[in-house]
């Protein structure tokens, strides 16, 4: 009897750490984000006299300022579980604004298809050089970033492109919802379908499966018989679609695209978004959601200087700080979990 009990204390005892690991790993970056928030109100009370953070009509624009960055984070998130990179989705954010808006100018609605259809074709060019040519992703994006923004710009004469009665502005600065009681913005929206879209794919299907196996270990999934090949041309090419979506965003935001400024470093934010919410950079771990809470963070850093008068100089020192603390600390808490 007392050998039984002997035994099950340690398996016990297993189960429990087992499942605090599986907690830590689910919350992931969400206390940083709540502590941040926190931080920014009370800053702001300090420093201005008023905490503005706390308030409907900010977060409303926090949640809409991250949006972008999520809807790119989600393409991105996918190329990174397969230990892969995306460099050219600012780029081709660029392009397919710039398309969805001159198409806009002679066939109204269709602009958005345009748009799409320019990131997913640039998206699976990248996949196909990696695929079947072997190319290293870094590379081959990072020629994508340069090129693409040139052809954004030629396309668009290299001018900025206008146009004040864009059929799907709604989409940029609309909300839903019953007015002056619940709105929620359409940019949110979109943002949340995708992160959901995403979720199911990676969670809830067989390829969701493939995409970590071939992050986990790309020699061995081909040998399970994953074709590889169309999970690249999948990651690379949902990755350029979501930034033609992303693209047809800004252009409803905006009402107009520039080829030389539009998306630029986007696709830092968006690196920083999927590796704050807890990827790993060697691909096979990850989680959609923890993207999103890494947008969120992105967004209100950014969203708290701003309020609190901070230059632009220090706004770029203290989101790389903050980016890299917060990493880092979530490694170490990864790591105690891990000895626990």
């Amino acid at each position: 009897m007392s050998d039984t009990v002997s035994a099950s204390k340690p398996e016990r005892q297993r189960l429990r750490q087992e499942q605090m690991r599986s907690l830590i790993r689910s919350i992931g970056m969400l206390p940083v984000l709540i502590v941040l928030g926190i931080l920014v109100q009370l800053a702001g009370i300090y420093f201005t006299g008023e905490g503005r953070f706390l308030t409907w009509q900010n977060l409303s624009i926090v949640a809409q300022q991250a949006s972008i960055n999520a809807v790119l984070g989600a393409g991105m998130t996918f190329v990174i579980l397969t230990g892969g990179i995306d460099l050219s989705v600012g780029s081709i954010l660029a392009a397919a604004a710039v398309v969805g808006l001159e198409v806009s100018q002679v066939a109204g609605n269709l602009g958005v298809l345009a748009a799409l259809l320019t990131g997913l074709v640039i998206g699976l060019g990248n996949g196909v050089l990696i695929a079947f040519l072997k190319l290293p992703p870094f590379i081959v994006t990072l020629g994508s970033l340069t090129a693409v923004r040139g052809l954004a710009r030629l396309l668009g004469n290299d001018t900025t492109v206008f146009n004040s009665d864009l059929p799907f502005a709604f989409i940029g600065n609309d909300s839903i919802g019953i007015e002056g009681v619940f709105e929620i913005p359409w940019l949110v929206v979109i943002a949340f379908l995708v992160i959901v879209g995403s979720w199911l794919i990676l969670r809830r299907t067989v390829l969701g499966v493939h995409i970590y196996a071939v992050g986990g270990n790309q020699a061995a999934a081909r040998l399970s018989g994953i074709k590889v090949w169309a999970v690249l041309l999948f990651v690379y090419g949902a990755s350029g679609l979501l930034a033609g979506l992303g693209g047809v965003m800004q252009a409803a935001r905006l009402y107009a695209a520039n080829g030389l400024q539009l998306g630029q470093s986007y696709e830092l934010d968006a690196i920083a978004a999927v590796i704050l919410g807890g990827t790993s950079f060697v691909g096979g771990i990850g989680s959609i959601w923890g993207t999103l809470i890494g947008a969120l963070i992105i967004a209100v850093l950014t969203n708290g200087l701003i309020l609190l008068g901070v230059t632009d100089v220090w706004q770029y020192i203290a989101k790389g700080a903050v980016i890299i603390g917060a990493v880092a600390l979530d490694r170490y808490r990864l790591r105690g979990s891990a000895r626990t």
